[in-house]
C-alpha cells in the first residue's frame, strides 16, 4: 500500500497537521516522514511567473517599440531563494510510493494557485490528488477535511480563476509601468531633479491611489460654508427641560427661504437672531407640544466578522494597520484560537451552526468571556442560530465568518496586548449573535412657538440585549444606558437621561411649556473626511463606496477591489514606493507629490485604471470563472484587448506640456518637499520609507 503525502502551505502548518494525524513521525530536511505518510510544505510561493527578459533577452530593456507585450504561452520559475525547497517537495511529489497527494494549502484561491504552480513544475502525475478544505486548524477540523477531501479537479474552475488573477496583474504591471514610465518617467524625474523616475502601475494598486488623491482634492477645494441654529430650552417640569430645534417646515415664515443653509440652519448670524426677536415679543415665550409620537426601536447584533469589518475596528480602536490586523489575525488561526481569517463572509454555514455548541463550549474556559457564553449554553440559545440572519450558505463563497474556535486558550498568556484584544473583539461580535436586539424607547416632539416648529426628542435604551456583552460601538451609551439623537435633541449633554425620559412620558399633547431660552448655535460645514486605513480597506471591499451602512454594505457585496488577502498589502505597498504616507498614530492616509503627479500621469493616459468600478468588474469576472459561468478563454480575450487598446492609446499621446502645468500646480501644495518630492501635504506629519 502507498504513502499519502501531505503538502502544507509553511512549517508550522504542517506541524499541525502532524499533530493532528497522530502519526510516529521522522523528521528529515524539509519533511517528516511515518510508516503510512509523509508531510512537507512549502514556504509560501516557491514558483513565479518569469520577467519577460525570460522569453527574449532583448526585452530586459525597457522600449516601446516591445510593447504590449503579451506571450502565446506564459513562463514559470523557481524562485531561487527557495530553490533547495522546492527541490524536496518536487521529489516527495514524484516519489514511486507515494499514491496519494493531500492538498493542505490554505483553504482560498492564493492557496490554490501557489500549489497549482508547485505541481505543474514538478510535473506531478498519475496521482490521486485531494483537496482538504479547513476553516480552522483545530485537530477536529483538519480530521474533517482530511475525511472530507475531494478530488483535486473539483476545484479546476478555482485554479483557473487564480492564474489569470496572476497573468491580469503580471500583464497590467508589466506593460503600463514600462508604457508611462517610457513616455512620463523623464518628465517626473526632471521635475523632481531626479536621475529618473519609475512609474509603477498595478490594477489594484492604482485605483487606490485615485481613490486616496480624488479625496484629497476634494478637501484641498471644499469651501465651508457657516451656519446658525435657533435652539429652545423648553421646560417640562421645576427640574427637567429638553431642547428643541428650529426647523422651517412648511408653513413656516423662512419656509424655502433663500436665506437658509438647510431647514434648519441660517446662513447669517443677524437672520437666526431676528427669528428670536420675533418669537420673544410675546411674554412669557410658550411652546405648545403639538404631536407627540412614543416607539420602541430594536437594534439588532451586527453581522459576524469578515477581514476588512476586522481590520477597519482594528485601525479604529487600536490605530493599527490593516497588514498588523491581518498578521495578527493570521498568528491567531495558527494558534487555534480562529477560524481562517482570509474571508469575506460575515455569517456562518448551516454546517458550521450545527456544531457551533463546540465554539461556545471552550469559550467558557475563556474568564472575559466565560459569563455570556455559559448563559447562552444554559438558555439553549445556539440552537435556534439557524433560522436567524447569521447563517446563510448563499453569503459564502470560501470560508465562513471569522469566530473563535474556543481552542487553543493555552496561548492566550503568550499573546501581545494588542493581539489579545483583536482576539477579545472576535470573541464578543461573536457572543452576541446568540442575544436579542437592544431595544430602546424613542420620544418625539414637535412644538410650536409663535408660528415655527420646534423639534425634540430623546432615545433612552430599555433593554441592552446583545450590547451586554459589548457596549454599542461608535458613538457610547451614557453610564446610566441612555443615548441621545444628535439629529432631534441637539447639543446638549444630559447627566441623568432617565430622570428626563420620565418627565417627557408625562407631556400630552395640547400641553403649554415655558421657554426658558433661545440661542443661538454656529456650526460650519465639513469636508469629506480623509480614509484611514480601516475605511480604505471598507472601500476596496465596495468598489470605492465608503458605505457606512452595514445593509447597505452586504447588498453590494461582490464587486470589491483586491481580495481579503490582498488589499491590506496593496496599501503597505503604495506606501513603500511613497505614493502614498500613512500616518502611524492616526493610520490617516495622504498621497505624497510623487503620488499625485502618477495620478495625474494615469488620468491622463490610461483613466479606466482609476475607475473602482471598472477594477471592481475585473474581480467579478474572476468570480464568474470559479463559478463557470465565464471561461478562461473568454477572461484572456477581453483581458488582451483591454491591454492592447490602452496602450496603443497612449502611444498616440502628445500631452507631456499640459502635464507639467499641472505638477505646477499641484506642488503648491507641498512647499516643504524633497528633493524626491515625498512629503505628505502640510496637513499633518507623515513618515515614509524609503522606495
Amino acid at each position: 500500500m502507498g504513502k499519502s503525502l501531505f503538502i502544507a502551505e509553511k512549517p508550522s502548518v504542517a506541524m499541525e497537521f502532524a499533530r493532528a494525524l497522530k502519526e510516529n513521525m521522522t523528521r528529515h530536511d524539509g519533511y517528516q516522514e511515518s510508516e503510512h505518510i509523509v508531510i512537507t510544505w512549502c514556504v509560501g510561493h516557491l514558483v513565479t511567473m518569469s520577467y519577460p527578459e525570460a522569453y527574449d533577452e532583448k526585452l530586459k530593456r525597457w522600449s516601446l517599440d516591445t510593447l504590449p507585450f503579451i506571450p502565446d504561452e506564459f513562463k514559470y520559475e523557481v524562485i531561487p531563494a527557495v530553490r533547495k525547497q522546492f527541490g524536496i517537495v518536487r521529489d516527495l511529489l514524484n516519489r514511486s510510493d507515494v499514491t496519494r497527494i493531500y492538498v493542505c494549502t490554505d483553504s482560498g484561491r492564493e492557496g490554490e494557485y501557489i500549489y497549482r504552480l508547485v505541481a505543474s513544475m514538478a510535473g506531478v502525475h498519475g496521482k490521486d490528488q485531494r483537496r482538504v478544505w479547513i476553516d480552522s486548524q483545530t485537530e477536529e477540523e483538519i480530521l474533517r477535511g482530511i475525511r472530507e477531501a475531494k478530488a483535486l479537479s473539483e476545484y479546476d474552475r478555482l485554479s483557473d480563476s487564480a492564474y489569470l488573477r496572476a497573468k491580469e496583474d503580471y500583464l497590467m504591471g508589466i506593460n503600463f509601468s514600462r508604457l508611462l514610465t517610457l513616455k512620463y518617467g523623464g518628465s517626473i524625474a526632471g521635475f523632481l531633479n531626479e536621475k529618473r523616475s519609475v512609474i509603477s502601475v498595478g490594477r489594484v494598486m492604482t485605483c487606490v491611489l485615485g481613490m486616496v488623491v480624488r479625496r484629497e482634492r476634494e478637501i484641498r477645494d471644499f469651501v465651508k460654508q457657516p451656519f446658525y441654529r435657533v435652539v429652545a430650552d423648553v421646560a417640562l417640569s421645576d427640574h427637567e427641560s429638553i431642547e428643541a430645534e428650529f426647523r422651517a417646515v412648511e408653513g413656516s415664515d423662512w419656509f424655502g427661504s433663500p436665506l437658509l443653509y438647510k431647514e434648519n440652519g441660517f446662513k447669517e448670524r443677524r437672520d437666526a437672531q431676528h427669528l428670536i426677536d420675533v418669537l420673544s415679543e410675546k411674554k412669557p415665550v410658550m411652546a405648545l407640544a403639538e404631536q407627540i409620537e412614543r416607539k420602541t426601536e430594536k437594534k439588532n447584533p451586527p453581522l459576524l466578522y469578515n477581514l476588512a469589518e476586522l481590520q477597519n475596528d482594528c485601525s479604529r480602536m487600536f490605530h493599527i494597520s490593516p497588514d498588523q490586523t491581518l498578521n495578527i489575525a493570521q498568528d491567531l488561526y495558527e494558534k487555534k484560537l480562529v477560524t481562517y481569517p482570509r474571508t469575506d463572509a460575515r455569517v456562518l454555514s448551516s454546517a458550521a451552526a450545527k456544531v457551533i455548541g463546540n465554539n461556545l463550549r471552550g469559550l467558557v474556559r475563556f474568564e472575559p468571556a466565560a459569563e455570556f457564553a455559559s448563559h447562552v449554553l444554559e438558555e439553549g440559545k445556539d440552537k435556534g442560530i439557524s433560522r436567524t440572519r447569521y447563517v446563510d450558505d448563499k453569503q459564502i463563497t470560501d470560508h465562513y465568518a471569522l469566530i473563535p474556535t474556543g481552542s487553543g486558550l493555552g496561548a492566550l498568556e503568550g499573546l501581545s496586548p494588542t493581539a489579545f484584544g483583536v482576539y477579545s473583539l472576535i470573541v464578543k461580535r461573536f457572543l452576541q449573535i446568540f442575544y436579542p436586539p437592544a431595544k430602546y424607547q424613542k420620544t418625539s416632539i414637535v412644538f410650536t412657538i409663535g408660528k415655527e416648529k420646534f423639534f425634540a426628542g430623546i432615545r433612552v435604551l430599555t433593554d441592552e440585549g446583545y450590547l451586554a456583552v459589548m457596549k454599542q460601538e461608535g458613538r457610547q451609551a451614557s453610564a446610566n444606558g441612555s443615548e441621545q439623537d444628535p439629529d432631534e435633541n441637539p447639543g446638549k449633554e444630559k447627566q441623568d437621561q432617565k430622570a428626563l425620559a420620565d418627565a417627557l412620558a408625562h407631556v400630552r399633547k395640547g400641553q403649554y411649556f415655558p421657554v426658558r431660552s433661545m440661542e443661538i448655535r454656529e456650526g460650519e460645514t465639513s469636508p469629506p473626511k480623509r480614509y484611514n486605513s480601516g475605511s480604505m480597506i471598507l472601500a476596496m471591499e465596495n468598489a470605492g463606496n465608503l458605505i457606512e451602512d452595514e445593509s447597505l454594505r452586504e447588498q453590494i457585496k461582490g464587486a470589491g477591489i483586491g481580495t481579503s488577502a490582498t488589499r491590506a498589502e496593496i496599501l503597505k505597498k503604495l506606501v513603500h514606493n511613497q505614493y502614498l504616507a500613512l500616518n502611524r498614530k492616526t493610520q490617516i492616509l495622504t498621497p505624497t507629490l510623487m503620488g499625485e503627479m502618477i495620478f495625474d500621469v494615469v488620468r491622463a493616459s490610461i483613466p479606466a485604471m482609476l475607475n473602482p468600478d471598472l477594477t471592481a468588474s475585473w474581480e467579478k469576472g474572476l468570480m464568474y470563472v470559479t463559478q463557470g459561468t465565464v471561461t478562461p478563454e473568454e477572461y484572456m480575450v477581453k483581458l488582451k484587448g483591454f491591454i492592447v487598446r490602452r496602450t496603443e492609446g497612449v502611444m498616440g499621446l502628445q500631452n507631456q506640456t499640459a502635464l507639467r502645468a499641472q505638477y505646477e500646480r499641484i506642488a503648491a501644495f507641498y512647499p516643504a518637499r524633497t528633493p524626491r518630492g515625498t512629503k505628505a501635504p502640510a496637513s499633518g506629519r507623515r513618515k515614509t520609507g524609503k522606495k
